[in-house]
Order: structure tokens, then C-alpha cells, then sequence
């Protein structure tokens, strides 16, 4: 069944209110071993960039029915996807991070997407895994498909469809994926038009990454956006791409100079804490789901209002303790630490404003306020991006400016996602 949007609102208010590889050497020998393997591994690994990413998390349905938790069974699920940047070559993510059985998946294809979940005449291609075009994913792994030659474009549109055919079990997910993802029963991955698949669905599944290789972009200088709600964009129009990180890449594609831009929020996601449905904390997930990443240069770090604003009243799910600014900020540094070690620029990203939400009290505002000085004033971040100056009301600055506020004095509407990523410095990313 299809959330409807008051259901989806409703949602965000809550969210408030809680293979051996050879390797030539000199002298023509050939050195063969797991380190080897894994330098070469490595070294393809360079070549790619993120067209497009979400964080997976475990099943759960903490506001309204989805598919995750009963999983699939002889069933095609279709999705749409948007790159920041393009390429002359392609492959797909799979993730079964948090399944409890191997995935099977029976066959899968990418195409341009046209209308809905129909795709363009002539673009259909199967995708292929070690040269099979069925592959298993071990419980707790991810799986990248084989490279396909397939040119793509900055901000186009692709969509990627999964035929199930054994059942799955609780399938791995993110949750509020503001964009549709569509379902039929039996094997429709072959399908250019779009009428087998009459359920829809809000959440995305076992699909996590799409990379490009071989576009003019430079390598290394990818940008993650990571964080929760806000970044994850709640509040904004569903199947519009106006998330901030989505607005982000439009400007630098209509620069001439399209980079790679992806998005590894996850709404109600908090820094310092496990939930049991919004993800793992950010300083464990942040390996995973940022330095996992190809071609990163830059990580915009967007999180902590959960922490501030959830601790203590369980908003949904299992209550959260309390968190102190000391144990938010350790909580940042590890952030820190952690891109450094990998040679990648973190870029703090300022607390937007809470006032009149259900996270507003002085104690949370006092906190914020404290938390923000800090990632102003530490230097420890490389640069601030001061996104809470960007969305606050200029008549009361604890509160997001009525013309960006989505309804729920939290997260911002489209309008407030372009305003946060018409501040940021591109040159400074």
C-alpha cells in the first residue's frame, strides 16, 4: 500500500517528536595473493565515482506499513534513481548489510527511466555479477555488480530493477527514500513499460549505490553529504530530488562541472547512539557508509539534532538517554579523525534552528547553541557550513524562516533544502 502524503507528514512530524587477479611486474612475472588482489581491487576502485548512494539500515516500520520486514518472494521491485555526475561506464550496489540469510538475486537490469516506472526504448541492459547474471549476497555484505559499458549524463535519470524470485526474508532498506519504488508479482525485469507494477512504495530496497568511471569529472574530489532528516530530506516533495544534496549537485552541474554528490543521511539517525530504526550511530556507520565510498574528497557533516533533541523521550522506538554537548562533540571529533585518516576534508555543518518543534525546550536549545559554537569556534573541522544562518528566521533566529519551514518547525520544504545548498562555497568543497 502506498503512504499517502498526510501519512508521510505525519511521519516527519514524529520524527521530531522523538576471483584472484593477476598483476604484471618488471620481468614480465606475475604476482598472484590476497594482498595483490586487493591493491588491484583498490586500484578499480579509484576509477569510479558515486553517481548516486543511500545508507541501508535494518527493517522496521515505525510509522506506517512497508516492505521491508516481510521481504520478497517471486517478486520484481523497480527503482529510480537520480546521478549527481556522469560516465561512459556504470555498475550497481547491492547491500544485505542487515539480512539474516544470503540474498538471491535471480537477474537485474538498468535503463533510462521515461515516466514512472517505465523505461526508455532501447536503454534496457541486463546487469551481470562475476559474469552471472544471478548472484548471491552473503547476510551482512554488499555486492557491486560487473562494469557495463552505459554513458551517462549529470542529473539523469536511471532506474534499476531487481527480479526476487526465492523468498528474501526481512529485506535491508532505507527507509524514507522520497522517492517511489514500484512492485509486480513474477519476473518483469525485462519490462520497458511500466504496467506490471501496480504497488508502490516510499522506502527503497537492497539498492544502495550507483558508480560511474570514464566521465571528465576529476578524481577525488567526490562530496558526501552525511547526517539525518535533513540531509536524508524530510520535508520535501517526494520524487522532486530537491534534497539539499540533490539541489547541491544541480549547481555544480549547471557550472559545466558536474561532480559527484551523494546523499548518506538517514532521518532520525543520531551521532552519538544505535536506534532501533534509524540506523546505527554515525561514528560507526561513517566508515561504511562514507569512507566506502569511491572518489571521496569532501564529507559534509550534518548531525546531532537527534542526539539533542531525542535524548531522553524515545520519540519512536526505544527510548534514547540523554546526551551531553561533551559526549556529542567526542562524538564529532571521531568523525574527524576518521576522514583525516583516510586524507578526506570534513566540513562541519551548523545545527539548523528548533524553535516551536516538538525537539524545542531551553535546555535542547541551550545545547544546540553550545554544539554549534563549538564546531564554529574549535577549528577542528577543515571549514563551517553555516546552514543555520542560512534557513533561520531573521526576525527570531532560533526558528527556520516561515517561507523554508516544511510545517513541523524542524525540517525544511524545498525552498529551505535550495537556500541551504545556494550558502555553501563550491570552491570551499
Amino acid at each position: 500500500m502506498r503512504t499517502t502524503h498526510a501519512t508521510r507528514r505525519t511521519a516527519v512530524t514524529m520524527l521530531t517528536a522523538a576471483a584472484l587477479t593477476l598483476l604484471p611486474v618488471a620481468g614480465g612475472q606475475a604476482l598472484t595473493g590476497p594482498a595483490h588482489a586487493a591493491t588491484a581491487s583498490q586500484r578499480d576502485h579509484d576509477h569510479w565515482q558515486g553517481g548516486w548512494a543511500t545508507s541501508p539500515q535494518a527493517p522496521a516500520a515505525p510509522f506506517a506499513p512497508n516492505w521491508s520486514q516481510q521481504g520478497f518472494a517471486d517478486q520484481t521491485v523497480r527503482q529510480v534513481v537520480r546521478v549527481s555526475t556522469g560516465g561512459t561506464r556504470a555498475r550497481v550496489e547491492l547491500s544485505n548489510r542487515y539480512g539474516g540469510s544470503p540474498l538471491r538475486l535471480t537477474g537485474a537490469t538498468v535503463g533510462r527511466t521515461d515516466n514512472g516506472s517505465s523505461v526508455r526504448a532501447g536503454s534496457l541492459r541486463q546487469l551481470s555479477f562475476g559474469g552471472h547474471r544471478s548472484a548471491t549476497v552473503p547476510a551482512g555484505a554488499e555486492l557491486t555488480s560487473d562494469a557495463l559499458p552505459f554513458r551517462t549524463e549529470a542529473l539523469e535519470s536511471l532506474t534499476v530493477t531487481l527480479y526476487l524470485a526465492e523468498p528474501t526474508g526481512p529485506a535491508t532498506f532505507h527507509l524514507i527514500s522520497l522517492s517511489t519504488s514500484y512492485r509486480a508479482r513474477g519476473d518483469h525485469r525485462s519490462n520497458r513499460a511500466g504496467t506490471a507494477f501496480t504497488e508502490t512504495s516510499d522506502s527503497s530496497y537492497y539498492l544502495t549505490g550507483v558508480e560511474v568511471s570514464g566521465g571528465r569529472t576529476a578524481r577525488g574530489n567526490g562530496v558526501v553529504a552525511f547526517g539525518d532528516s535533513i540531509t536524508d530530506g524530510a520535508g520535501s516533495t517526494l520524487d522532486a530530488d530537491n534534497r539539499y544534496p540533490d539541489e547541491l549537485a544541480e549547481r555544480f552541474a549547471a557550472t559545466g562541472r558536474p561532480r559527484s554528490v551523494v546523499n548518506q543521511g538517514i532521518s532520525g539517525n543520531q551521532v552519538t547512539q544505535d536506534t532501533d530504526w534509524a540506523g546505527e550511530k554515525a561514528v560507526v556507520r561513517f566508515r561504511k557508509d562514507v569512507l566506502g565510498e569511491p572518489g571521496v574528497g569532501t564529507v559534509i557533516v550534518l548531525e546531532g539534532i537527534n542526539d539533542i533533541g531525542a535524548g531522553g523521550t524515545g520519540a519512536v522506538g526505544t527510548p534514547s538517554p540523554e546526551v551531553s554537548v561533551a559526549q556529542l562533540i567526542a562524538g564529532h571529533r571521531s568523525l574527524i579523525r576518521q576522514a583525516h585518516a583516510k586524507g578526506i576534508r570534513a566540513i562541519g555543518a551548523i545545527l539548523t534552528p528548533i524553535g516551536g518543534s516538538a525537539y524545542d525546550s531551553p535546555a535542547n536549545e541551550a545545547k544546540r547553541v553550545a554544539v554549534n559554537y563549538w564546531i564554529r569556534t574549535s577549528g577542528e573541522y577543515d571549514a563551517v557550513a553555516d546552514l543555520d544562518h542560512a534557513t533561520a528566521d531573521p526576525a527570531n533566529r532560533t526558528r527556520i524562516a516561515p517561507a523554508y519551514d516544511s510545517g513541523d518547525h524542524l525540517h525544511p520544504n524545498d525552498a529551505g533544502y535550495h537556500a541551504m545548498a545556494g550558502s555553501l562555497d563550491l570552491n570551499g568543497l
